[in-house]
């Protein structure tokens, strides 16, 4: 029996998912045995009583958080130890990280659909995961010509937020608008909401909004409540098990990076608006966004604005840079993906009813072209951890 010793908090959404997929993984193979260290553990006894808990409970690996400076101390029990990053990578453990700066990347092309041009990050100050993030970000932005504003603070608490409440508040009211915010995580992204509340901000119509980790409770606090991103957590516990179970027995014995990928945008309302000028084209959007499951035709589309056919297929697409049959299509291919991974016990063809299709003949081809994967390869590849 593998005892694994965990010096994370479990407080957050992000940490109890990478714990249910590294407890799963221990169903599976195990079963493990596993200790969690309160928090206070070592400011009471030091690193030394760490040390001294993991050689008397015997423990064979142990997951970590924090930098290489505070987890240092660990390499003479001799055992193998994965490292949750905060502020950098480990040179030395096997690291759990992430695609952060592919994370960043699809926020900005996310903003970009969306016909923003002015494109903004609220950073957590001296941490990887929001350092990388943003510089993906701000790639993106500036390949496609858009104009970036970054802000970075601490994690804020007690006394600290005073001072730094006044300059996210300067910050925030500075920003050209309407412009697209990008916060590094959901945490960061309510800091917005509250202060753009307190400051007369309109989101989404003055700020679009996006967060990162999909931490449900936080991004409904929010009113409106936060998009997010949510990432493949529960995939990366999962895969933190087999690397650790490779690590004990020797099968492998080099670190590694354990890398948790970005899967899906759960949208809400703070980023519902286009940034375009063409109020009926605003219309429209708004139309299709909250139809697009039921039959949608042009004529429908008509009778909603005063325009013909050709005059809204023509200014869609100059708004858009994309046709009104490719926006439906893809809105009812990234909703279908979603269903694929929310809803595995469902047929193929009643996914297809869900999200919109009469049908599912053609459905895997054009899924393919759009997604990379088939409809069964893709449920394989993202499908959440059980």
């Amino acid at each position: 029996m593998i005892r694994v010793l965990l010096l994370i908090d479990h407080s957050s959404k992000f940490c109890r998912r990478l714990l249910r997929g590294l407890v799963q993984y221990s169903k599976d193979h195990g079963p493990w045995l596993f200790y969690r260290l309160p928090s206070y553990y070592k400011t009471l006894h030091g690193e030394e009583g760490i040390l001294k808990w993991a050689r008397e409970w015997k423990a064979d690996a142990i997951i970590a958080q924090g930098d290489e400076a505070g987890t240092s101390f660990l390499k003479c029990l001799q055992v193998p130890v994965i490292v949750q990053n905060y502020q950098g990578r480990s040179s030395c453990f096997s690291n759990l990280t992430g695609d952060y700066r592919g994370t960043g990347r699809i926020a900005a092309r996310f903003f970009l659909q969306r016909r923003y041009r002015n494109f903004a990050f609220y950073g957590n100050k001296g941490v990887v995961w929001s350092m990388e993030r943003a510089e993906g970000y701000k790639e993106e932005v500036e390949i496609n010509g858009g104009d970036f504003y970054y802000f970075e603070t601490e994690a804020l608490n007690g006394e600290e937020w005073g001072s730094s409440h006044e300059k996210l508040d300067q910050w925030l009211l500075s920003l050209p608008k309407p412009v697209a915010l990008f916060a590094c995580d959901d945490h960061f992204a309510l800091q917005v909401s509250l202060t753009c509340k307190l400051n007369s901000i309109a989101i989404p119509e003055d700020i679009s909004l996006l967060g990162v980790d999909n931490d449900e409770l936080i991004c409904n606090l929010s009113d409106p409540p936060i998009s997010s991103i949510e990432l493949d957590v529960e995939k990366g516990g999962y895969e933190t098990g087999r690397v650790l179970q490779q690590l004990v027995t020797e099968e492998r014995t080099a670190p590694r990076n354990i890398v948790v990928n970005p899967v899906r945008f759960d949208l809400r309302k703070s980023t519902e608006k286009y940034n375009v000028a063409n109020e009926y084209i605003r219309e429209v959007l708004h139309y299709i966004e909250t139809s697009f499951t039921t039959p949608i035709s042009i004529e429908t589309l008509t009778r909603k604005v005063p325009l013909s056919r050709r005059s809204l297929e023509t200014k869609f697409k100059k708004e858009m840079d994309i046709s009104l049959y490719q926006f439906i299509l893809k809105l009812r291919i990234d909703y279908f993906a979603d269903l694929l991974l929310a809803r595995p016990e469902l047929s193929l063809l009643d996914l297809a009813i869900r999200s919109g299709f009469n049908d599912s003949r053609n459905l895997s081809r054009i899924f393919k072209k759009m997604k990379g994967h088939t409809p069964t390869d893709y449920q394989k590849k993202f499908a959440p951890v059980k």
